[in-house]
């Protein structure tokens, strides 16, 4: 944090100008890159061996970003209650990552499936060149469900069996 401010404070950016990017040091993003790398939501991480917690770790070696994203599940509904990120790349990456949390929270795991790639980078207005970034974020999604599901079988498996040996 030391070091964010440090950087804000040699680049003479005021709080409104809170990034490089908003003073047109770098290249012009949209407001909605710059307020989510600002203020990025559902920073964080559960605890990957919960068995409501699906974990999604993806990369892009082209780049170097990594972006792990969770999700939390109500095993009754199915419906996800929370979700974190913690994504190691760029501001539209972190971006990416933070945009995908708030849209699965409070959606039935089926309906987060559909969430595209192209739909993040419409909403973030993200040039061609970072759309990597919105199909890493759509890959955590898909990689998360995948992990939670995984989970449930597991559990479920596990539970069937010790059934059949007591019987």
């Amino acid at each position: 944090m030391m070091l964010k401010q440090a950087a804000k404070k040699a680049l003479g950016l005021t709080s409104r100008q809170s990034t490089p990017w908003s003073v047109g040091i770098f290249r012009s993003y949209h407001e909605n890159v710059i307020d989510h790398y600002d203020n990025p939501r559902n920073v964080g991480s559960f605890d990957k061996n919960d068995p409501n917690v699906g974990t999604g770790l993806v990369g892009a070696p082209a780049c170097g970003d990594v972006m792990k994203l969770q999700i939390k599940v109500d095993e009754k509904t199915g419906q996800i209650v929370d979700a974190r990120f913690k994504t190691f790349g760029c501001g539209s990456a972190i971006a990416s990552s933070s945009v995908a949390t708030e849209w699965v929270k409070g959606k039935a795991m089926e309906d987060v499936l559909t969430i595209k790639n192209t739909e993040i980078a419409k909403h973030l207005s993200l040039p061609p060149v970072k759309l990597h970034c919105s199909m890493l974020a759509e890959d955590a999604i898909k990689a998360a469900v995948k992990d939670y599901k995984e989970k449930r079988v597991k559990t479920n498996g596990a539970a069937a069996a010790g059934e059949t040996t007591q019987a």
